[in-house]
């Protein structure tokens, strides 16, 4: 750990080890206590007790003295506006959490939503930023490490994730193969539209799913979990590279507004309704997809975009004639919010990363490359994504690239 204060413990020592040392150093004292000699052999710290035990740098991965982090200082829907880039000192995992290297950390709409102060009115700035990250365990505690080892890669969703390196409880890390960023994908965007889908879809074979904002980070999820389900689906986008990119993951209908009327192609491609609609856009969006629900259909809500940027944070919605709406469908509309559904989180997870491994499922990543300035690394390039996925010109889940892989890491 390059510092100028005197270095941490930065042994790897397993607990038998640990223990077998301790209880000679024991042994060594009570024998010189009965002799009256005094020990010869210098004493040795074998654990630093005020640093928790904590097993640390291992095969040199360098932890360094500070890092660079992003925190809310200001709220506001603007994001480069109320985030800021801090050096700040690398943390100290607790007793029952891991130190994650971060490599990729995910873009969400809902940053905007956080650093605007909107989820938690209590909570005043300074607060970092980010909702999830897939790195490599550096650090741990010592119970953290009967389930973990330095050098085990862990995704996670938490606060705190726009760092090169984030505390992470180790009951709320996830143990994957490899710092893939497909793996991130599934963390909040994957596990919205699993989730969603499964307790308020109700979807039955031969229905119709329309997914608004289908290209995007949790929309292509829910093409693709619609259509395991049996059903139809609908997906709608803005260009034609999108529209083939859902065709090929199942999109039986993929509607391009950029090109084609929506509220038109519905009408007449879909006189009786449709039967479940994955609704994240709001507004005008929301309005036509109310229009558009089939007689006991479903609208399920996980966002509303294009209000985010936005003062309220709320779209204009003529929502007047709803309650007459519904009534006449016996549709209804439903809410979606992932920390309200934490109980079924980690089955959504374990299904979707098993049907990734057998290649079922299709987790799309955009890391920019094909952004004017390029791919997305580095921390501060986390503001150039936001920008981007709200310009609407991402293909799959925004991601960036927090730090390269380690040189001669088998595990990587």
């Amino acid at each position: 750990m390059a510092s100028s204060s005197p270095p941490r413990l930065l042994l790897l020592l397993g607990r038998r080890a640990a223990g077998s040392l301790v209880g000679r150093a024991r042994a060594a004292r009570a024998t010189d206590a009965l002799s009256g000699v005094r020990p010869t052999v210098p004493r040795r710290f074998v654990i630093d007790t005020s640093y928790s035990a904590h097993f640390m740098d291992f095969k040199g991965s360098s932890i360094p003295s500070s890092m660079k982090k992003l925190v809310v200082t200001k709220l506001s829907q603007d994001f480069r506006e109320a985030v800021s880039v801090r050096t700040v000192a690398v943390p100290t995992p607790g007793d029952a959490e891991l130190l994650v290297r971060n490599r990729f950390v995910g873009i969400n709409a809902s940053d905007i939503n956080y650093s605007a102060g909107r989820y938690d009115p209590s909570v005043k700035p300074p607060f970092d930023a980010g909702f999830e990250g897939i790195g490599e365990v550096v650090g741990l505690g010592l119970s953290a490490s009967s389930r973990y080892t330095v050098g085990d890669t862990v995704a996670y969703f938490g606060s705190g994730a726009f760092a090169e390196y984030t505390v992470v409880p180790a009951k709320e890390s996830v143990p994957v193969p490899s710092a893939k960023p497909e793996f991130l994908t599934l963390l909040v965007s994957g596990a919205t539209a699993y989730i969603a889908l499964k307790r308020l879809g109700d979807l039955a074979k031969g229905e119709t799913v329309l997914v608004t904002a289908s290209a995007g980070g949790t929309g292509q999820f829910a093409v693709q979990f619609a259509k395991r389900a049996g059903c139809h689906v609908i997906g709608t986008c803005s260009s034609d590279e999108k529209a083939g990119f859902l065709k090929s993951i199942g999109c039986d209908r993929p509607i391009n507004y950029a090109t084609e009327d929506l509220a038109k192609t519905l009408r007449k491609e879909y006189p009786q309704g449709v039967d479940v609609v994955y609704e994240s856009v709001g507004g005008s969006i929301l309005e036509l997809a109310v229009n558009t629900l089939a007689t006991k259909g479903r609208l399920i809500v996980i966002g509303f975009i294009s209000g985010y940027q936005t003062a309220s944070g709320i779209p204009p919605f003529k929502g007047g004639t709803l309650p007459v709406k519904l009534l006449q469908k016996s549709a209804s509309v439903r809410g979606f919010f992932l920390p309200h559904f934490l109980g079924d989180y980690r089955e959504a997870l374990t299904s979707m990363m098993q049907m990734f491994a057998k290649g079922e499922l299709v987790c799309e990543v955009d890391c920019g490359d094909m952004a004017q300035e390029g791919r997305f690394v580095g921390l501060e390039s986390v503001f150039r994504a936001v920008d981007y996925m709200y310009a609407g010109k991402n293909l799959g889940k925004v991601v960036v690239e927090v730090a390269p892989p380690n040189v001669g890491d088998s595990k990587l």
